[in-house]
């Protein structure tokens, strides 16, 4: 089993090869259904080269990084994250909304940020680079 962590959710689905997986776990993993014209979702469909659709397989890794979105992947390739689109993470700056998340308080109890909306938030970020 291959664990991919995506914006939204975290999946663990049969995959190879990096990304190789069925429609249906790729639809899972997405949100974007596999058609003859490409990977779609509604009305919107992404042309998908040949070399990126198998027998009953889709490269979920090359569908993601024609999105614009970043896809990587541990040494073991065994967990993959895959980030969200330049468009959409511009969209969630130009609104000055900071997208949700869960993070453990100093006693250990899950938060989000959108339990706080409303409410005056402090939040300090650090990284090492």
């Amino acid at each position: 089993m291959t664990k991919i962590l995506t914006p939204t959710a975290e999946h663990d689905v049969a995959a190879h090869d990096g990304l190789w997986m069925s429609p249906a776990d790729a639809a899972t993993v997405t949100g974007w259904t596999l058609k003859p014209e490409g990977m779609c979702r509604a009305e919107l469909c992404v042309p998908l080269p040949a070399s990126a659709v198998g027998t009953n397989e889709v490269d979920v890794a090359a569908f993601w990084k024609k999105l614009g979105g970043p896809a990587i992947a541990s040494d073991q390739r065994d967990v993959w994250a895959l980030g969200a689109p330049a468009d959409e993470r511009n969209a969630a700056l130009e609104g000055l909304e900071a997208p949700d998340f869960t993070l453990p308080d100093v006693n250990g109890v899950a938060r989000s940020l959108s339990q706080l909306r409303g409410k005056k938030v402090f939040l300090a970020t650090w990284a090492s680079w």
